[in-house]
């Protein structure tokens, strides 16, 4: 089979040839319709996790994935050969889903929402549990609370507005002046422009922050909270000296994809509360540029390759 491969660390990516994968009992062998490209997948190419996620090269890199059944083990119970699915391949092992067939843990995969396609499906399974596992899961976000979403533009950030306005919040978000009516139209009551404004003086007595940013953005973020506020970084760990002094929840967190969270962002994508947004997409034989551009091209919303 074809798969897009990284040789060398810091290097770019090519399709090569490589072994079909053979699923183990706990896992299904999926014919890869669609993928999508993650800040993990370029981070992970660029060795920044080198040192804790060593890769033995050459390696198959890509979490999110949508495609067709075609084989079972014989412990991944409720799926069936021929069913659409979507989910999360093991990027980190090196046998991830940029690549024509790819075995994924049971666990880590679902079927398919009935109402969009797989290229859609494919951009959703890492960004969309991520923004569903803070808000729902480690938030525990009300109806009339208020969050501050930073990113809000991004794959994750756009999602992490439409859950929060399913969920009743009201919501502030950080995004350059480009992307002001599109996060609008996504559900956002109070748009920042980062760029020119200071979300410190707009922004007050908050129930929760999702930082999708990190660094000065993060820090900053513990001022807008409430006694007792929860902040939710993607990026950034505690500054325990700011927790106590602010009395905040803080939590880095690490997303984990699994039957349970995929099933709630299926029920919210067929009932036309999700959507995502593809900023481009690009053919197979084209995925070493769809790398390029999702890692520096700043995309609104997800970058997909059509691998069938």
């Amino acid at each position: 089979m074809k798969a897009l491969q990284l040789l060398n660390y810091g290097q770019a990516l090519v399709v090569e040839e490589a072994a079909k994968p053979v699923p183990t009992a706990d896992e299904v062998l999926v014919e890869v319709s669609a993928v999508s490209v993650n800040p993990f997948d370029y981070k992970l190419a660029g060795g920044v996790y080198e040192q804790y996620i060593p890769l033995s090269l050459p390696a198959t890199l890509g979490g999110d994935v949508s495609g067709v059944v075609v084989e079972v083990g014989q412990d991944a119970k409720g799926f069936e050969v021929g069913q659409e699915v979507y989910g999360l391949a093991n990027a980190a092992g090196g046998q991830g889903s940029f690549a024509e067939f790819v075995s994924v843990n049971a666990e880590k995969l679902s079927a398919k929402p009935s109402s969009i396609d797989f290229s859609i499906a494919a951009a959703l399974p890492l960004a969309a549990v991520s923004a569903y596992q803070a808000l729902a899961d480690h938030i525990n976000l009300q109806p009339g609370q208020k969050i501050l979403i930073h990113g809000g533009s991004g794959g994750i950030g756009s999602l992490a507005i439409q859950i929060a306005k399913d969920l009743g919040a009201y919501i502030a978000t950080t995004v350059s002046s480009d992307n002001i009516d599109y996060v609008k139209s996504l559900g956002a009551d109070e748009v920042i422009d980062y760029k020119t404004q200071d979300f410190t003086q707009i922004v007050k007595d908050y129930d929760a922050v999702f930082d999708n940013v990190g660094g000065e953005t993060n820090q900053k973020s513990y001022l807008v909270l409430k006694q007792g506020g929860k902040l939710v970084s993607m990026v950034d760990g505690p500054d325990e000296g700011l927790v106590t002094k602010y009395s905040v929840e803080y939590t880095q967190q690490s997303t984990v994809v699994n039957q349970e969270r995929l099933s709630k962002i299926t029920e919210l994508v067929d009932a036309g509360k999700l959507k995502i947004n593809i900023d481009k997409s690009f053919k197979f034989d084209e995925a070493a540029q769809a790398f390029e551009y999702a890692t520096n091209g700043h995309p609104r919303g997800k970058v997909v390759i059509q691998v069938k």
